[in-house]
This record gives C-alpha cells, sequence and structure tokens, in this order.
C-alpha cells in the first residue's frame, strides 16, 4: 500500500512541477516584455509632443501570447519534436535479431509495469543511450541508439528499458518532454537576441532625436535597462532553472523500478557501465533532450560530481554512485535468496 501511495505522490508532484515550470516560463517572458514596455515608458515620458511616449505595453503583451503559445505548443507537440530531433525512426516490424529482442524486451517490461506497450524508436547513432518521451502511459514513446542493441546483451537492455518504463509510470516524461520544448524556445530567444546585438540593430530607448537623453530617465531606469538587457542574454541560464524542476533523484527512482520490474538490479548496474565507458557524445541527441536519456548523452563532466553546484548544473546523479546502490541491490538480494557467497579474505 505504501508503494503505490508514493508511486501516486511522485505522479502528484511531477503535475505541479509540470505547472509550475509553465508559470515560471510565461512570468519570465511577461518580465521581458512589460519590463521592456516600462523602461521604455520612463525613457520617452518626458520626450517632447511631437516624439514618440511609450504608453500602450505592446511588447508586453505581445511577449505573454508568444509564450503561452511556445508553452502550448510545446505540451501538445513536444514528443514529437524530441522524437523529430534525435533523428529517431520508429520499428514497426522488427526485422533482425535484434530488434526482435528489443521488442520483446519491451512487451515484458510492459507487462511488468502494468502499462501499455509504448511505441518503439530507433535512433541512428552507435553510442548507448535511452530515453522515453510522451505526455503518459497512453501516448508513451521508448527510443534506444543502435549502439544500445549492440553493446548490451538481453538482461541489460531488458534492465535499460525497465529503468525508462519507471519514468513513464512516475509520469516523469511528461515533465522532461515539456523541459524540452521549452528548453529550445528559450534558446531560440537568446540565439536571436546575441545575433541582433552583434550586428548592431539594437536600438537603445530614447538614443534618437532631440528628446530627453537616456541619463537624464533616473537610476531606476538605467538599472532596469541594465538588467532587462541581461535577462536577454542570459535567458540559457533559465533553462538550468527550469531543470532543477527535474530532480537528480527522479533517476535514482527510475533505477529502482527498473529493479523492481526485472528483479535483477545487477544487469541495470553492468549496463550502465558499459554505457559510462561507451565513447561519449551521443551525437544524435541535442543538449535540450539531454535530461531525457538514461545517461547524459553529451559526457559532461559535472555528472560525474555531487554537492550543492552538480545538482544544480548536472542532468543526471554520478554513474559511479547508481551503479553502487544498484550492486547493493543486487547483493542484497542475493543474500536473501541464500545465493550471495562472500570473497575470502
Amino acid at each position: 500500500m505504501s508503494e503505490a501511495i508514493d508511486l501516486f505522490s511522485q505522479q502528484a508532484a511531477n503535475r505541479r512541477r509540470s505547472q509550475w515550470v509553465v508559470v515560471l516560463f510565461v512570468l519570465f517572458f511577461m518580465w521581458l516584455g512589460f519590463g521592456g514596455d516600462y523602461i521604455a515608458y520612463l525613457y520617452t515620458r518626458s520626450a517632447t509632443p511631437n516624439e514618440y511616449h511609450h504608453v500602450f505595453p505592446w511588447l508586453g503583451v505581445l511577449l505573454t501570447v508568444v509564450a503561452v503559445a511556445m508553452a502550448r505548443s510545446a505540451w501538445r507537440n513536444g514528443p514529437d519534436r524530441v522524437i523529430w530531433a534525435s533523428g529517431a525512426e520508429e520499428l514497426l516490424v522488427a526485422q533482425t535479431d535484434e530488434e526482435r529482442v528489443l521488442v520483446n524486451c519491451v512487451e515484458e517490461m510492459a507487462i511488468a509495469a502494468g502499462l501499455p506497450r509504448p511505441r518503439i524508436y530507433l535512433v541512428p547513432d552507435d553510442d548507448p543511450n535511452a530515453f522515453a518521451t510522451g505526455h503518459d502511459e497512453r501516448d508513451a514513446r521508448i527510443a534506444v541508439t543502435r549502439g544500445m542493441l549492440t553493446t548490451c546483451n538481453r538482461d541489460e537492455l531488458q534492465a535499460v528499458i525497465g529503468h525508462e518504463l519507471g519514468h513513464i509510470k512516475n509520469h516523469d516524461v511528461s515533465l522532461m518532454t515539456l523541459l524540452a520544448g521549452l528548453i529550445g524556445a528559450i534558446m531560440i530567444v537568446s540565439d536571436g537576441t546575441s545575433r541582433m546585438l552583434r550586428t548592431g540593430n539594437g536600438r537603445s530607448f530614447g538614443g534618437g532625436g532631440g528628446g530627453k537623453k537616456r541619463g537624464d530617465a533616473g537610476p531606476l531606469a538605467a538599472i532596469l535597462l541594465a538588467v532587462w538587457v541581461i535577462s536577454w542574454l542570459l535567458a540559457p541560464l533559465l533553462t538550468r532553472l527550469l531543470a532543477t524542476g527535474v530532480s537528480r533523484g527522479r533517476e535514482y527512482l527510475a533505477d529502482s523500478m527498473s529493479a523492481q520490474f526485472t528483479r535483477n538490479p545487477l544487469a541495470l548496474a553492468s549496463a550502465l557501465e558499459k554505457i559510462g565507458a561507451a565513447s561519449a557524445p551521443t551525437k544524435s541527441i541535442k543538449q535540450s533532450c539531454a535530461h531525457l536519456c538514461i545517461e547524459d548523452p553529451l559526457g559532461r563532466s559535472v555528472n560525474s560530481r555531487e554537492g550543492r553546484l552538480a545538482d544544480f548544473f548536472g542532468t543526471h546523479p554520478p554513474l559511479s554512485m547508481r551503479v553502487a546502490r544498484l550492486r547493493a541491490m543486487g547483493y542484497q538480494e542475493m543474500k536473501a535468496r541464500g545465493t550471495f557467497v562472500p570473497a575470502a579474505s
């Protein structure tokens, strides 16, 4: 009973995090819009009657509408965009022995997890990795790289699939897919702003004409303008703030659920070791989707560290910690069955 309660609590927490992520995303764009409007008002309020006076907050209205539209699009079309961005193709009919093993593993783990069988995709990449996406268990998709099929044996592949089904059962996939869409939108905004400033197309408020000069608008306007410009330039940092909505702990939980589904935690430990030993990055999976994967596809060193800073910037817990936890589970299970033989001293 407590396990079911914990699962429902995790699902409810993920739904709340999804809502807060959208709220923070929209509020950020509202600041860019209405903040820009207020700054423009401060710089133009003392202009001569023949010069421009910024009164109507058209920028705030526009960016708020854009943010809501992007959040809606990220939610509705997120799974399709993630699949498209990775170059994955749906596996409809298994053609090789490796593909048939994959289909069997997905079907077996779906039964063990009590979930409908998700759609299966193959990513054309030789680096072993896997991810799940979708809104919920009804439209979930699991994607594995070609390298995963050649690197892992059947037990290890089954454990990896169990991990991804753990994310689906916990409703992690809805939050992680939403994040992928919003991160991509923010990066587009930041890239466009940086390009505009580099080419000199940006215009300072009150910079033209014979009206009141920018320096006469007061210190408040100058401070707000500086913060506003920095907000545009540092928009990618918001992706890290959004990513904090997905705790590193979700990977530990999915690992534990894989061990529960397969009754073989050592298989996932072995798979993770092979994934960690393989060459990175996984070129087919981009930065905006990195948090979806079973292991960081970019091979960033921050994910091998612990501490508050690593928790903030990392998308995955240290691989060594995950493997150690899984091996401890395996040894405890072997000990309970009486099959564990300690090494001779």
